[in-house]
């Protein structure tokens, strides 16, 4: 397995044969309903779109998930799965081939790799997006991929995950709470499902923001901190903080037969 941090929430996976754009963010700005005065993120030095993709994976219908310029960018024949949120998104820029996965629903692409949508994070009162398990049916090992640090119940039911892609670090506003709960829910999901690998995402990457929401958001937890957390529980879990643009090759230790 390879993977390639693209900032933000953005990766490259190189799984199972298949290369998967996952919630892409590579060219323009990040900004919300066009209110850049609000929150807006800009990259310090351009992002090559990568070539040769077989899936864009979208886990939410937010712009920091399924960014419409970069969207635009791409070619609308990739096929995509996605939250039913973020499918609407991708049908009105023009896809063609896109499927919505509900939680529980699953996406199989080439007999070899089976994508599970599982509750992620909550988007306002009612509407909860994705998260995702990836499995390599031939080999049976699993990436799982939550960017907010919404952990579902579920999750117990297909432990040991193998690569866990999620934040370590809480980012907050003041009375409004966490949007980003990573500190505690990353210990959590690493007693949960005992992964190999973790690697952090969400809250970092070749970029910079701006703007009023900026100024009060508040960032707690770092990578050596979880580290050391993940030392005090008796967990041999690796932490890799991937270089933005360079893969990165993932060394996993093989699974017996009935644990796959």
């Amino acid at each position: 397995m390879n993977v390639t941090y693209l900032d933000s929430n953005s990766w490259l996976i190189e799984f199972a044969g298949q290369r998967i754009l996952l919630d892409p963010w590579l060219v323009g700005p990040l900004v919300f309903g066009n209110a850049g005065w609000l929150f807006q993120g800009e990259r310090r030095s351009p992002r090559s779109i990568p070539e040769n993709i077989n899936l864009i994976l979208l886990s939410q219908g937010l712009e920091d998930h399924a960014h419409p310029a970069t969207l635009k960018a791409l070619d609308r024949h990739i096929p995509v799965a996605a939250s039913p949120n973020a499918a609407k998104v991708a049908q009105g820029l023009g896809y063609t081939r896109v499927t919505a996965i509900a939680h529980g629903g699953t996406f199989t692409m080439g007999n070899r790799l089976e994508i599970k949508a599982l509750p992620g994070s909550p988007i306002g009162p009612t509407l909860v997006e994705n998260a995702y398990l990836l499995k390599d049916l031939d080999t049976g090992i699993t990436l799982y991929y939550e960017p907010h640090g919404f952990h579902s119940p579920a999750l117990k039911n297909e432990a040991p995950i193998d690569v866990a892609i999620t934040p370590i670090v809480d980012l907050s506003i003041p009375i409004l709470g966490p949007i980003i709960k990573g500190r505690e829910t990353a210990l959590e999901l690493a007693k949960l499902v005992k992964p190999q690998i973790m690697l952090p995402t969400a809250a970092g990457g070749d970029v910079v923001f701006s703007g009023l929401l900026v100024s009060v958001l508040r960032a707690d937890g770092n990578l050596e901190d979880f580290r050391s957390q993940l030392a005090r529980h008796g967990l041999s879990t690796q932490v890799i903080e991937p270089k933005p643009g360079e893969p990165l090759e993932l060394s996993l230790k093989g699974r017996s037969a009935s644990s796959v």
